[in-house]
This record gives C-alpha cells, structure tokens and sequence, in this order.
C-alpha cells in the first residue's frame, strides 16, 4: 500500500485523503485532530480476506452514534483551495492534491512547507470533478512515481509522473476512460498490500453505470502498476474488482482488509468493507437490507438528514494501530479537514443542487501516450445542462 508517515508515534494520526462537495472557491487549512473513542466502533475481525479472491463479509452494524467534540493537535497548512487528496512519501513529506486550482503540493519538511510542484493543465474542475485522488508509488524510492486521479472534458482517468525534488515530471496515461459527470466523480486511489493501485468511481449521476460490470463507473477498480486488470481479478479482462457503489471517495486498507466511504443518495452514507466480485446494491439499494437480494450491506450506515456532506474519507491510524478500530469515515467542515483516530466524525457543509454535466463515455482501456488531453494547455469544461428528469426517485442524482 501507499507508504506511511516513518516515526509516527502509536497515538498519532495519518490522514489518507481530504475529499468531499465543496462549493467553488473555498478555502480550507489543513487541521490534525485527535477524537475520542465514544464512536460506535467497527466490526471485530473474524479472518482476515485475501486480496484476490472473495470471501464472506462481517455482519454489519447499526448506525454510528454522534461522538463528543475533537481535540485539536495542531495545524498544518493553510490557505489551501479545496485540498482534495493527501499521500505521503517514504520521508514524512505529503503530496496534496487542490481540486479545482488543479494544482499539486508538497508539504516539506518539519515546517510543512507548501511547495508547489506541479499545475496539472489536462485537469478540467467542473463541479465535483477536477483533480482529486493521489498515491505514491510502494516503490518510490526506485521509481519516484506518483499516481493522480483527474477529471478531463472527456472522462476521469489516471496519469502518472515523477516526482523530482520540486517538480513532478510530464504526466502520462495509466487508465483512460473513466466516466465523467458534474457529480459523482469518486476520485480515491491506494496501493494495496498485493503492490496493486485500487481505484474508486462513481457513476457520473447516472446510477444504472453502477450496476454494469462493462461499464467503469460506480465501482472499485484494481490495476498493476502499468494500468492494465490486476491478476486475480473476477473477471481477468476487467478492471473491476467491485461493483454497485454510488460514490466512494474514501479508502483506505487496514492490513489486508480494504474499507470503502460512501456518499448515499435520501437515506443512508455507508461504510464498507470491500470484497471483490461483490455488488454492493446502489442503485437497488440504500444502506442495509439488500443481503436477501444478494447484495452486500454496508458494516455502518450514518442518516442523510443527520448531516449536509457525507462520509469524505478513510484513514489509517499511525503504527502500533492495526486493526478495524484504526478505520474510520472522516468528515469536512468549512475551512478545515478533520483527521481523527477511531469514531465517526460529522462537519457539516451546506449543499448546493448541482445539474450533470453532459456527456459520460463508456469507452475503457489505456490511450496512446500522445493523447492530446495529457498535453493540451488551458482545457475548461462544457457548461452545465439543466439536470435530467429522474427515472425514480431514489436515482435521483444528489451531489456528493
């Protein structure tokens, strides 16, 4: 997986990423909070699965309950325009992706220096989309390689550079053809234990892609390295791993088990634990109740009306802290990103109805290197069209 902060003392706390519905041109500083642990805490494990073939899933719980206020450790960064991904490189440095400036930091050193590394032009904000997810290579010290999720006019896709010193070298396509929306852009990616990069999307609000394994959208998706269907995927062809997820913006993996966050539609946000070739319902279903139908309940549900964002990430508590309690959904406010170490935290951040941006390719696979999307300067999306009419009421597309 994505390598950690080295010399994090045991009660310390690593984010994996910032991520969440921000409105456009905010703000946020960067903040390091410790919570305590009246949180409703995740399922004990029973055996721990394998990262390459499905195994049965813990029985989920009942929803979170609210835990009490944070303890504020310290702060970081500020100024930052909508942080969206954090990785970290083998020295404690962190890369961090801004969505909408399309710009990519590095906090460096003891000072946490901001340091920009990069603009990345092929990037097109729009929406929730722009440049969102980040991981490092579990070979960085060989390679230098990080790994980007990105929003263009034609589709999400994931690039990859190298990152020398100060500068992040010319991008270049690992896997195209992402489907693209206004909304629903998922955006997440860490390396698993297995040395395979796991992807999160969405469905671009348009909630049947969810449900079609042929179609990149609404799932999590395992590739090598070089971008191609990971060995031991359910189908060898396809990138797939999983299916039926609305949005996962969060995800993180505590030894081999991967956790996902998911944003809900009316009734339930999700946390869930991730087993490949499973269909985890949406659209059929929203939170728990789909095992019957033979769907995958989540391990934790949070009620929609309790909170105006949803889940925004998962992270992973520093060393000396394996185990599901290390696991938890994070939260964004207004101006500041909460990281915390066990129990589920809420910050609100009002919500504005945003219409799908037109125009979500179903094409898949990885482009010629030449593709003129990596290397065309000043792309901007189309405008927005109004939003489409919903074919029922639990499709109807919600940002987040």
């Amino acid at each position: 997986m994505t390598r950690l902060r080295r010399g994090v003392a045991a009660a310390a706390v690593l984010p994996l990423a910032l991520t969440g519905c921000l409105q456009e041109g905010s703000t946020s500083t960067v903040t390091i909070i410790e919570t305590t642990a009246t949180g409703t805490p995740l399922p004990a494990p029973t055996t721990a699965p394998s990262s390459t073939a499905p195994t049965e899933e813990p029985t989920g719980t009942d929803a979170a309950e609210e835990s009490g206020p944070p303890e504020q450790v310290g702060t970081i960064a500020t100024g930052l325009a909508v942080p969206w991904g954090i990785a970290f490189l083998p020295n404690g440095d962190a890369v961090v992706t801004e969505r909408d400036s399309t710009r990519v930091l590095l906090l460096r050193g003891p000072e946490h220096e901001v340091v920009e590394v990069a603009t990345v032009d092929a990037a097109a904000p729009a929406g929730e989309g722009g440049l969102l997810g980040v991981a490092v290579s579990p070979s960085y010290d060989d390679d230098g390689l990080v790994y980007l999720y990105l929003t263009t006019p034609s589709d999400n896709r994931v690039v990859r550079g190298v990152l020398d010193g100060d500068r992040l070298g010319d991008l270049e396509p690992v896997l195209t053809g992402i489907p693209n929306g206004f909304i629903h852009d998922g955006g997440q990616l860490v390396f698993g234990p297995d040395g395979y990069l796991y992807v999160s999307t969405g469905e671009a609000g348009d909630p049947p892609r969810a449900a079609d394994p042929d179609d990149l959208g609404g799932k999590v998706l395992r590739i090598t390295p070089d971008g191609d269907p990971a060995p031991g995927n359910p189908d060898p062809g396809s990138p797939v791993w999983t299916f039926g997820h609305r949005n996962i913006q969060g995800l993180a993996f505590v030894g081999e088990r991967l956790w996902a966050s998911e944003f809900g539609q009316d009734r339930f946000d999700e946390l869930n634990l991730i087993t490949a070739g499973r269909d985890y319902g949406w659209p059929a279903v929203e939170g728990e109740g789909g095992k019957a139908q033979g769907y995958v309940d989540p391990q934790v549900t949070w009620a929609v009306a309790r909170r105006a964002q949803g889940p925004a990430a998962v992270a992973r508590g520093g060393e000396g802290q394996e185990g599901p309690q290390a696991a938890l959904v994070l939260r964004r406010r207004p101006r500041a990103a909460a990281l915390g170490r066990r129990g589920p935290r809420r910050h609100a951040l009002g919500h504005h109805q945003q219409p799908r941006r037109p125009g979500h390719p179903r094409r898949r696979g990885r482009p010629d290197p030449a593709d003129p999307a990596l290397s065309r300067p000043g792309l901007t999306a189309p405008p927005p069209s109004p939003p489409p009419s919903p074919a029922a009421p639990r499709a109807a597309a919600r940002p987040g």
